[in-house]
């Protein structure tokens, strides 16, 4: 006869007292404990004397890490696992503590604190892109190492350096690593950032840094109402479309269109569920994310893209799954 299995009330708890996980982790990279480990302090007395911290506080605080998977315990010593290594090492160039100060900030938390009265509603009481909000100048600092894959993957599908010279128009550039990522690898790129003048001046710095700032200039104002110029070969849409609602974005894609050549391609990057809404995970929870922090954002499926797509003169939308939660749609003008 099959195991019959008896319900059990531990996704209920393990949700409850998830605060504590992400409360864990938030010490954990404000005491720099992961690199600490990594440059070999291995026991709690080690590794509370060189993070400043109690040796009783350290060595809990240790094994509850262990405990969820971001450290290794062997008798009285600790170790990262790989993942912990690669993005948890200040030292490593994959390293996404960065990205704290923006995901634990009142912005991002803030929007969770009266998420029954927004589900009433529909929609955040106020969204993060009504104006030029500041967050997105932390924004912009702090997610460059978690978004170099997918930039790195949008560069790929471009085509690199065989695809030769081309004009990018980089929407809500941000950190601007999209299109300073495709210039590195197509010494024939010239890429235009738009966003909020605050917001590009981290792009600037980037690009120099990077060694394109004489391939990269900028448009500031709101990316609904500048003149973004026509004859681009690329128009980049990097995690936009999910702010708003789709007649909202028919409009803006409409703008797109008309600053492409015909023929050019705009290159979307979004989380995108599948049909049924709940898979993916992470792409299908992303909604979730924008009902709290937005007037109509959502997750959009690619059937949902693609015909706002074609509503603004796109066609042959293809959709080039990553290897995290979002995906790369093209489609042509």
């Amino acid at each position: 006869m099959p195991t019959q299995t008896m319900p059990t009330p531990e996704l209920y708890f393990d949700s409850i007292f998830a605060f504590q996980r992400s409360a864990a982790l938030k010490a954990a990279l404000d005491l720099n404990l992961f690199t600490t480990i990594a440059d070999g302090a291995r026991t709690a007395a080690e590794i509370a004397k060189a993070c400043g911290a109690s040796e009783r506080g350290t060595r809990i605080l240790c094994d509850f890490l262990t405990t969820l998977g971001f450290l290794t315990k062997s008798g009285h010593t600790y170790a990262l696992t790989e993942d912990s290594a690669l993005f948890l090492n200040r030292r490593s160039p994959a390293y996404l503590g960065g990205t704290a100060a923006f995901l634990y900030s009142p912005y991002i938390i803030g929007n969770f604190d009266d998420l029954a009265g927004t589900i009433r509603r529909g929609a955040a009481k106020t969204s993060m892109v009504d104006g030029e909000n500041p967050a997105w100048v932390d924004f912009a600092r702090a997610m460059v190492p978690m978004m170099m894959p997918a930039a790195q993957a949008i560069a790929g599908i471009l085509g690199g350096a065989s695809a030769g010279p081309m004009r990018v128009l980089d929407i809500a550039a941000g950190h601007g690593i999209f299109g300073i990522t495709i210039a590195q690898g197509n010494p024939g790129a010239e890429i235009v950032a738009v966003d909020w003048a605050p917001v590009l001046e981290v792009a600037t710095e980037n690009a120099r840094k990077m060694g394109v700032g004489d391939r990269h200039r900028t448009i500031a104002g709101d990316a609904f109402a500048v003149d973004y110029g026509t004859g681009f070969d690329v128009a980049l849409v990097t995690n936009f479309l999910h702010h708003f609602d789709q007649p909202t974005n028919v409009t803006f894609l409409k703008r797109v269109a008309g600053a492409l050549k015909k023929g050019g391609r705009v290159v979307i990057l979004e989380f995108v569920p599948n049909d049924d809404r709940v898979t993916p995970p992470m792409a299908a929870r992303f909604s979730l994310v924008m009902l709290a922090s937005t007037a109509g954002g959502d997750a959009f499926t690619f059937d949902e893209l693609t015909r706002m797509l074609s509503e603004a003169g796109f066609r042959d939308a293809k959709q080039h799954p990553l290897d995290g939660p979002e995906s790369v749609v093209v489609a042509t003008r």
